[in-house]
């Protein structure tokens, strides 16, 4: 027992610690030392490059760093400990809003990602029919699932890489970045060959093994809020894709479970403003899969907007009633056309722009 909590103990410190601010004037030389410096102690660095000045923030043991005057290294200007668990995903680490490149397509910093498609590809013929509508409806991000992760074994599964392919020709017919969700590490380098963004959805937000191998990538990242996740647990699995390396990270508020039974799940709207206030990365939301009730969606996806959400994410379907996944929450094409026109009145009044 001792040796297990010595261990857990152990873990615990092995975090980010802190953060060092360098000076504005700071030389490539400096950076390049205090990065070294960093390595010498055992420990790993984060550089993050601003327009005025670069900060890097250090994981490892804290031990470590209690002796050591790094606030004598040229360059130097400031060490700061970040005392939030989420360390790279926090305002400390960074004060500026993230801005995640999807193909042409921006998220955040006032840019917002409009995503929308099928659940699932089922044929090039229906996804290019509705890629069709959503992009003449303002969506810029084309959204279906190759591989369906759904409660029943004998349900729809997806049609896997024949259906990466198809999305990747729609995408690049209607000049559309895609996302698609990838559900086992041994799926990355497949899904990473078609895509232009991982999807993790709800059910795989704490599967580490998963979050650990995508953050090895650059590829960007749109990572659903788990059914029964706190904003907290949403924050530290984007730090397990942070902490590898990929900065590219979106969340996704989709609803949590609750004793609610009129709608699908629970949309926490809240969840907008308090990650907004907690971190600095972008956050989207899916009313689709929040509410599960098309009815409900329009007056969802504006409220996301006017929360601060930097996109939508909606499910459509040319014909709801022969999808073969989560037909019943799709909008009609005519309906997400206009939600759409809702949307960009407001994103003018609040200064967003897609």
């Amino acid at each position: 027992m001792k040796t297990l909590l010595a261990l857990r103990a152990l873990d615990f410190q092995r975090i980010i610690i802190m953060i060092i601010v360098l000076k504005p004037d700071t030389t490539p030389a400096e950076i390049e030392h205090v990065v070294e410096r960093i390595h010498q102690l055992g420990l790993k660095p984060h550089v993050s490059t601003g327009e005025h000045r670069t900060i890097i923030g250090v994981i490892g043991d804290e031990n470590k760093l209690q002796a050591q005057p790094l606030q004598a290294i040229p360059g130097v200007e400031q060490v700061l400990p970040i005392m939030k668990p989420f360390k790279l995903a926090s305002r400390e680490f960074s004060k500026k809003d993230t801005v995640v490149s999807v193909g042409k397509v921006k998220i955040g910093g006032g840019a917002l990602g409009m995503i929308a498609g099928p659940c699932a590809i089922e044929s090039r013929e229906v996804l290019n029919e509705i890629a069709g509508h959503v992009k003449k409806a303002g969506a810029n991000i084309l959204r279906g699932g190759a591989f369906k992760p759904r409660t029943s074994p004998y349900s729809f599964q997806g049609l896997g890489e024949e259906g990466l392919k198809i999305l990747r020709s729609v995408g690049d017919a209607h000049d559309m970045p895609v996302v698609t969700e990838v559900m086992d590490p041994r799926q990355i380098p497949l899904v990473e060959k078609y895509t232009d963004m991982f999807q993790i959805g709800a059910r795989n937000m704490q599967n580490f093994d998963l979050l650990k191998e995508i953050g090895q990538t650059k590829t960007p990242v749109l990572m659903k809020r788990g059914m029964s996740a706190t904003v907290k647990d949403l924050l530290m699995s984007a730090e397990y894709v942070l902490s590898e390396g990929n900065p590219n990270v979106v969340l996704c508020e989709r609803g949590v479970r609750s004793f609610e039974d009129s709608t699908r799940n629970m949309l926490d709207m809240s969840a907008v403003p308090n990650v907004k206030g907690m971190s600095h990365l972008p956050i989207i939301v899916d009313p689709s899969h929040a509410t599960g009730r098309p009815d409900l969606i329009p007056a969802m996806a504006m409220a996301s907007v006017a929360a601060g959400a930097d996109g939508v994410h909606i499910e459509v379907h040319s014909c709801p009633e022969k999808a073969l996944s989560d037909g019943p929450q799709a909008l009609l094409p005519p309906k997400y056309a206009e939600v759409m026109k809702q949307i960009r009145k407001l994103a003018e009044l609040f200064g967003k722009t897609y």
